[in-house]
């Protein structure tokens, strides 16, 4: 059996050629001949990443969601020349968000299908009327999805749709489109389709992601660090990691707000900064798990600032941890903020919460909480806070934020996990640092 190397495991053959520790691979193709090194060049094979090849079995729609810069254009391309070689039937479908992102990005784009061709088989390209012609026979036509209408009467057997999660008139303009797949493919295969997207939460994404014929392929930006510029790429990273839009544009994950949320991400985004001011006290809030295999431990610092302001400082919350690891991990976490108080959640057993707290730092300012209303309910005076202005992230909280707008209003939990222990924390550390009183009612004090 073949072991792979983890950190080649994501790479192209070219890549492992040329990173291979004996320096054979870089040798073998600084010595490869003009013509031959030609045929590489243009040859998707050495190029490719695992994650761009195309998925096995009898799928209709390969939807391709992934970050800005993964490759995503490229993909599309070569599937498209590699299915117009192959078989000179093949009548194709180009469809983008307007027709000059088509004709620029699609097809003359220096990704596209024009800039991918070795000149020997390059299609032919007639602006004038979007049309693509292959030597064999293939041909495919460029269209808008700005006008529906204009996939009317038409038939194909391949379809590449590009950016979908920003067609104006996106379902209307993907119905027609499928309309129009009524040609067999090469090999036996019925149509196919190939969307690329950088994601957004649109009702055409929510529609493909439910429909048990498509396909899905995710990405990130840094897959295809080999390719983008180390400055770029780091600035990117530095700038947006953990925020909605780096995890969208360039993680490629699908962020919606749960209707009814206490939290929505756009309040979450208007809340974040950079830097906190100086603080005149911190809190650290702690929602135990019930057991070790149970949920995480919620460990969330919150600092009160000088302007009034709280400011979510950090989530050091840990799962699948003894009680003793947990109990060091908020010890550590307090020591590490200056923290003057603890407050813990003692639902799940308050001598024990208190004794393990105390034996990791008998130091530890510590108040514990009963509470008999549900997360939701204790949630919502510290949601109001954010919805006033008055709590600012210092930086990105991917879980906990996540967490937080699974919240909803009236009771219940639609976030990730079985339980919303980061957010719980987070509102028991603000509770008693900014509410106090207030927001105690249905809330013991031991």
């Amino acid at each position: 059996m073949t072991r792979v190397d983890p950190a080649m495991a994501d790479r192209s053959m070219i890549e492992r050629a040329l990173l291979n520790p004996d320096g054979l691979g870089a040798k073998v193709l600084a010595d490869m001949e003009e013509r031959t090194a030609c045929q590489v060049l243009h040859d998707w094979r050495w190029w490719q990443r695992p994650g761009q090849v195309p998925p096995p079995g009898d799928w209709r729609v390969w939807l391709v969601m992934a970050g800005r810069g993964f490759g995503k254009t490229r993909m599309g391309a070569e599937w498209v020349r590699a299915a117009a070689e192959a078989d000179g039937a093949q009548r194709i479908a180009l469809v983008g968000a307007s027709m000059l992102e088509v004709r620029r990005v699609m097809v003359e784009g220096e990704s596209g299908l024009l800039g991918i061709a070795p000149m020997a088989t390059r299609p032919r390209w007639e602006p004038s009327i979007g049309k693509l012609s292959w030597a064999n026979g293939a041909v495919a036509y460029v269209y808008s999805a700005a006008d529906p209408e204009g996939l009317r009467g038409p038939q194909h057997s391949l379809a590449w749709a590009d950016e979908i999660a920003k067609w104006p008139r996106g379902e209307e303009a993907w119905d027609n489109l499928m309309l129009t797949l009524r040609l067999n493919g090469g090999q036996g295969q019925g149509p196919r389709v190939m969307a690329t997207t950088t994601p957004r939460a649109v009702p055409l994404i929510h529609r493909l992601k439910q429909d048990a014929g498509v396909v899905e392929t995710q990405g990130r930006t840094r897959d295809n660090r080999a390719n983008l510029a180390p400055a770029f790429l780091n600035a990117m990273i530095a700038a947006y990691q953990g925020t909605r839009l780096g995890r969208q544009e360039l993680d490629g994950e699908l962020i919606e707000d749960v209707e009814g949320a206490l939290w929505t991400r756009a309040t979450i985004e208007a809340c974040r900064v950079r830097a906190a001011p100086s603080s005149v006290r911190v809190v650290v809030g702690v929602d135990p798990p019930a057991g070790e295999q149970g949920d995480a431990c919620g460990i969330v610092a919150v600092a009160l600032g000088v302007d009034g302001h709280g400011y979510v400082v950090a989530d050091s919350s840990v799962a699948g941890a003894s009680p003793e690891r947990w109990a060091a991990a908020v010890a550590a976490c307090a020591a590490r903020h200056g923290a003057m108080r603890v407050v813990a959640e003692a639902n799940q057993g308050g001598a024990m919460v208190r004794s393990v707290l105390m034996a990791a730092d008998h130091r530890l300012p510590i108040t514990l909480v009963h509470a008999s209303h549900g997360k939701a309910a204790r949630a919502e005076p510290v949601a109001t806070l954010y919805e006033s202005g008055r709590v600012h992230h210092v930086g990105a909280f991917p879980e906990l934020e996540d967490e937080l707008c699974g919240l909803v209003a009236g009771g219940g939990y639609a976030g990730p996990g079985r339980s919303p222990d980061r957010a719980d924390a987070l509102v028991w550390a603000l509770t008693e640092l900014m509410l106090g009183k207030r927001a105690m009612a249905g809330v013991r004090v031991v």
